[in-house]
């Protein structure tokens, strides 16, 4: 039987998924339980969704925290992939929760990146003390393209800065990424971002130009091909994904002066060895005189598979003062 003055839902709503949990707050590191995952698209509003997780548990916490894959920047929310709508006054007292907390997905991806282990992460570069060397850059693909930015120290603390880098205006660097933006481009305004190619519809863009076609594959189903190696398309698509990747996340790294970057989201951990293999760490590096600077950057590639509920836990503990 659990608490409702201690268990506080947990949430981390996309554009695709709703992930919800149930955490105690109680606890030094948050512990998840009942998690389940909900299609967005199955649900008019959040409200809806929240309503049915709740009755699927049978749990009635008083407390609340919500990571929305948009900016946060009042009452009125709006995702930016899913046409969810909300107040959060009004959500507040509709569910009836005595306290709750509604902050960016990837502000959640901080603070989660904080409280993860050694056995929540793959290390890319650096060795395992490096990995909390602030700043810290906190980047990755999902529905869309999620960075954010930890400025601190574990003696003095840390402070998450929330972006909307994601879509940032793509830079080709060679012929191909030329094209593919172009393809882009024509179909969103005129304008070509980060996010619309470093997302899983990003991957499917990817693979229709350099598969010649205007039909969008799966994501999955491109991932699951290249993995597999015998689709020679899906092979170049997530290749030139990866290189992208490396070429963004070097970008990141220099306005943030990062010396740490940690690599979230739905995509990557799903084939970090690919990652490995691909141009990613030499388009990292690739940034003229500061690639001596970037060779310094420890990297990981957070692994737990519900950070944005540990970082919705995290962020309603705070404003507790928990």
């Amino acid at each position: 039987m659990t608490d409702p003055r201690s268990t506080a839902l947990v949430a981390d709503i996309g554009g695709t998924n709703a992930r919800f949990a149930l955490a105690d707050i109680r606890a030094a590191q948050p512990v998840l339980s009942q998690a389940r995952t909900l299609p967005t698209a199955d649900y008019a509003t959040l409200q809806h969704a929240v309503e049915s997780y709740l009755s699927q548990v049978g749990a009635a916490p008083e407390l609340a925290s919500f990571a929305v894959a948009c900016p946060v920047n009042g009452d009125d929310i709006r995702l930016t992939n899913r046409a969810w709508a909300f107040s959060q006054s009004e959500l507040q007292a509709a569910l009836g929760f005595r306290e709750q907390v509604v902050i960016n997905d990837f502000g959640a991806a901080a603070l989660a990146a904080l409280a993860m282990g050694d056995d929540d992460r793959v290390i890319l570069h650096g060795t395992p003390e490096q990995q909390r060397r602030g700043p810290i850059t906190v980047i990755g693909p999902g529905t869309g393209l999620g960075v954010a930015l930890l400025v601190g120290d574990d003696a003095r603390g840390w402070q998450v800065v929330e972006t909307e880098g994601g879509h940032v205006s793509f830079a080709p660097q060679v012929e191909e990424e030329q094209r593919i933006a172009d393809w882009v481009a024509a179909r969103h305004h005129g304008r070509c971002s980060n996010e619309r190619l470093l997302s899983g519809t990003g991957l499917s863009y990817i693979d229709a130009v350099l598969g010649g076609r205007d039909s969008l594959r799966d994501p999955a189903t491109i991932v699951a091909a290249a993995m597999e190696g015998h689709d020679v398309i899906a092979r170049r698509t997530l290749a030139r994904f990866c290189s992208i990747f490396g070429s963004v996340v070097g970008d990141a790294a220099l306005i943030h002066g990062a010396k740490t970057v940690s690599i979230a989201g739905g995509i990557i951990p799903r084939f970090i060895p690919y990652l490995r293999a691909s141009a990613f760490r030499e388009r990292f590096l690739a940034k003229g005189r500061f690639a001596t600077y970037l060779e310094s950057v420890a990297m990981h590639v957070i692994t737990h598979d519900a950070p944005g509920l540990i970082g919705a836990a995290a962020a309603l503990r705070t404003r507790l003062g928990a």
